[in-house]
C-alpha cells in the first residue's frame, strides 16, 4: 500500500497584482469557494488568507492529480464565480501562473501560523 501526503503552500495573485480583492467580510465568500473546489477535487484545505492582491493557501491534494491541473481548475472556477458576486466588482481575473511549494507535514503548523499572521482580518 502506498502512502502519499502532498502538502502545498500556494500563492495566487490577482491580474497585474491589482488590489481587487475585498478587505472586509465579503472575502469569506472567496474562501468558501476555494475551500469547496479543493474539497471537490479530493484535497483538504488547512488554511487560507489573503491580501487585496493575492491569496495564500495551504492544502493537500490527491496523488493522482497534477498540480498544474489542480491549480488551473482552482483559478478558473473561482474566477468565473467571483465576476458575478457582489463585493468583487473590481476583480478582473487571477494573474498568470502561481507559486506552489511542496512542504513537509512537520512544517504545517509553522506555515499555518505564517498564513494566519499574514493579515490581521478575516481568516478561515
Amino acid at each position: 500500500m502506498s502512502y502519499v501526503q502532498l502538502l502545498i503552500h500556494a500563492v495566487v495573485r490577482t491580474y497585474k497584482s491589482e488590489p481587487t480583492l475585498p478587505a472586509d467580510e465579503k472575502i469569506k465568500f472567496l474562501y468558501q469557494e476555494l475551500w469547496g473546489i479543493i474539497k471537490n477535487k479530493g484535497g483538504h484545505l488547512y488554511r487560507i488568507n489573503s491580501m487585496p492582491d493575492h491569496v495564500h493557501l495551504l492544502f493537500t491534494m490527491p496523488p493522482t492529480a497534477a498540480l498544474s491541473d489542480f491549480m488551473q481548475v482552482l483559478k478558473s472556477s473561482s474566477s468565473k464565480i467571483l465576476k458575478t458576486v457582489e463585493g468583487f466588482e473590481k476583480f478582473k481575473a487571477w494573474g498568470e501562473g502561481y507559486a506552489a511549494l511542496s512542504k513537509s507535514m512537520e512544517d504545517k503548523d509553522k506555515i499555518v501560523e505564517y498564513i494566519i499572521n499574514h493579515r490581521n482580518t478575516t481568516e478561515k
